[in-house]
């Protein structure tokens, strides 16, 4: 599945991403408001007599976070299957933090049925056993982690950031204010974070900043086009409370972005897009 904040994001640059995930019977108000903002839910299985998943995040003054989290239907997520899809099979994955078996499933049904998938593991890398991680990065087309989840995956299973790039097409390093690095073949990309007008709210910034990187990905922008964007997406949702609350038009973006970078025209395709 695809984290519903990563979708949000997706769905604010023109994309229409599908998520596929098990919810509670209180999902229904939240279905139909992600089906507003252009996310297809039609792949999200109501599990009756639970609740959806909750996170709950306490964040101080420094915004440094401590999180808690209820599993609710979410421990129901490995009766899913990309056999199962009620559209056409995807032509990319992301598999972010979910149940630890169903994430483990989603690793082998992508690998049996040659679908790429990104491997965004996060706050469930503590929950997985090392074997299994590393069998999900081997296998990605890429790894998004942000630098203390990169000191976890190397602590768990002994990979460092140059052995993993022996196996994903690139690996994606998030690092707070300090930015984020792209690490593809022999080439590496520092792109700096967009300053923000302020700061409101951590929470969710890093799944904005995949939701940026994968719509440039997905328009086959160049990695350091796509990690700018990511950083841009990733200031806006800074500047809001919560990991939803921020909004922005394809033009509004597309300015900013290019008062801190020059994407070449790359970003024209966006707008092209959208009057498609």
């Amino acid at each position: 599945g695809i984290a519903p904040n990563i979708a949000y994001t997706l769905a604010l640059l023109g994309e229409h991403p599908r998520v596929m995930a098990t919810v509670g019977e209180d999902f229904e108000d939240y279905r139909q408001w992600l089906e507003s903002k252009g996310v297809d839910t039609a792949e999200m299985q109501v599990i009756p007599g639970e609740f959806t998943a909750s996170f709950f995040c306490n964040t101080d003054l420094s915004n440094a976070q401590i999180a808690s989290f209820y599993p609710g239907a979410m421990s129901y997520a490995s009766q899913l299957s990309f056999r199962k899809l009620v559209g056409k099979a995807p032509d990319l994955v992301v598999i972010s933090p979910n149940d630890p078996q169903a994430m483990d499933s989603y690793v082998d049904e992508c690998q049996e049925l040659n679908i790429p998938y990104i491997y965004d593991p996060s706050q469930q890398i503590v929950r997985m056993e090392a074997k299994n991680l590393q069998h999900g990065i081997q296998g990605a087309l890429a790894l998004f982690v942000n630098e203390y989840e990169s000191y976890l995956i190397e602590n768990m299973t002994g990979m460092k950031a140059d052995d993993i790039r022996e196996y994903v097409k690139f690996l994606v390093i998030t690092r707070g204010e300090a930015g984020a690095e792209v690490y593809a073949g022999d080439q590496v990309y520092r792109v700096p974070c967009v300053p923000p007008l302020r700061i409101e709210d951590p929470t969710g910034v890093g799944d904005a900043f995949r939701g940026g990187f994968l719509t440039g990905y997905i328009n086959e922008f160049k990695l350091e086009t796509c990690a700018q964007m990511g950083a841009l997406a990733a200031t806006y949702c800074l500047e809001q409370h919560g990991p939803q609350g921020h909004s922005y038009t394809l033009p509004e973006f597309i300015s900013r972005f290019r008062t801190h970078f020059d994407d070449h025209g790359q970003l024209d395709k966006l707008t092209m897009n959208k009057k498609g």
